[in-house]
């Protein structure tokens, strides 16, 4: 799953058959040649459906039958989420499938006529150069549980969008109409103030009731936390407000419908939070992860959509570099750059690591030996976002460990070697 660039090159030998294809929505253009890179025939322009991949393979067939190849290694410039139909054709009919990094492919496109044109053709001739190169990497495609998983951490990151979304809206909605919401709720989140929201939004609603009307209408649907206090701070707040008083019925009517869609993806936000959890439970080592302190079900859930099955990882810096965590550096003569990371990998995994760190940094006894370790000792110490990002990478090492040994989580292992936290637990 993951090569050297030896073991990349040693894959194309004079026997294969080099097929670049560039993606597009409805149609691909597929280029054929050899190992040394002499083509093979004219492009073949086939479309996004069944007949168009059948079309392939035939004509697939007929370089090989001709020239004498009896292996066949596809590979494409993955251009939005148009190559995957093609990707898991492939992958299913057992053929080797490969990617080429679009920056590749837009920095190389010179190379063979020193020209700047760029077109489909000449893309996907620039693919099997690449390939012949070894400059390639072989997809994760997901199958299984992993595949239901990344779909659904997809579905809960869309959900969340469109709930901080809705959320930001119904704040406007507050502060353009009742500012002083705000003096009385200290969120408008909790019960009362909903119910609020829902009754009386506006100013003008409330100067025309009583603190004694207020609580009755309240008592249905909030049982405690609210009394005669707040509600007469609601009315006299109401009386002095400097809300727009213009529009209101179309503004009620508004903020109704992003309380019923606020509902809704709490709901279906909630609903699946435990459907991904029952998901996560059947996972090797998911169990174990989530007795680490600090860590939860979430980003269990993230680190396998994002990873896929951990045991097609051969060692755990794979899994840094998958995340976009590996430091690159420019340097040049007597002068050194500033490391910093790469970030060429899987964004969400790097998100979820870092989002998981910072409370564990602050209730994990373990990371947080490690990150006052790593920002106070005497030689090179980090600064503190510097530490954050290096123990991600540890909490990356720690899960691949897990996952692949189903093992309980040791503190102390981390420690070991630490003179310093040693003589710290010591005392």
């Amino acid at each position: 799953m993951h090569y050297t660039q030896n073991q990349k090159i040693s894959q194309i030998t004079p026997s294969t058959l080099i097929i670049g294809i560039d993606i597009a929505k409805d149609k691909h253009v597929a280029r054929a040649q050899d190992d040394r890179g002499i083509e093979f025939g004219k492009r073949l322009v086939f479309e996004n459906r069944i007949h168009g991949f059948q079309l392939l393979l035939d004509w697939m067939e007929r370089h090989q039958k001709k020239n004498g190849k009896n292996h066949v290694i596809f590979g494409v410039e993955p251009t939005g989420h148009y190559w995957l139909n093609l990707a898991y054709f492939l992958r299913a009919k057992g053929f080797d499938f490969v990617l080429v990094n679009p920056m590749h492919v837009k920095k190389s496109k010179e190379l063979d006529d020193n020209s700047p044109t760029k077109n489909d053709t000449k893309d996907a001739r620039v693919i099997a150069q690449l390939i012949k190169d070894g400059r390639y990497s072989v997809p994760n495609l997901l199958e299984g549980i992993y595949a239901e998983l990344r779909e659904g951490v997809k579905l809960r990151d869309q959900l969340t969008k469109q709930l901080m979304i809705i959320e930001g809206r119904i704040q406007n909605s507050i502060q353009r109409y009742y500012p002083e919401f705000f003096d009385v709720f200290g969120d408008w989140e909790g019960k009362a103030a909903l119910c609020t929201l829902r009754l009386f939004p506006f100013p003008s609603q409330i100067r025309e009731m009583t603190p004694e009307e207020v609580l009755a209408r309240w008592k249905p649907f909030v049982q405690r936390g609210v009394g005669l206090k707040r509600a007469t701070k609601l009315v006299e707040t109401a009386k002095k407000s400097v809300g727009i008083q213009i529009g209101i019925r179309f503004a009620k009517q508004e903020l109704d419908c992003l309380l019923d869609q606020y509902d809704l993806f709490k709901k279906q936000l909630k609903e699946l939070d435990e459907e991904l959890e029952v998901l996560v439970d059947t996972l090797p080592g998911a169990k174990e992860m989530k007795n680490i302190p600090g860590m939860g079900s979430t980003t269990v859930a993230l680190f396998y959509a994002e990873v896929g099955d951990i045991t097609k990882y051969s060692h755990p810096q794979q899994l840094v570099n998958l995340a976009g965590l590996s430091l690159r550096e420019h340097s040049s003569g007597k002068f050194k750059g500033q490391t910093r990371i790469s970030k060429r990998g899987r964004s969400r995994l790097r998100r979820a690591l870092y989002l998981a760190i910072r409370p564990m940094v602050a209730h994990n006894p373990t990371f947080k030996a490690l990150h006052q370790y790593y920002t106070k000792r005497a030689d090179r110490p980090l600064k503190k976002q510097q530490s954050l990002i290096a123990l991600c990478c540890k909490l990356l090492r720690v899960l691949f460990v897990i996952g692949n040994k189903q093992c309980e989580f040791d503190g102390s292992l981390l420690l070991r070697g630490i003179p310093q936290i040693n003589e710290l637990q010591a005392a």
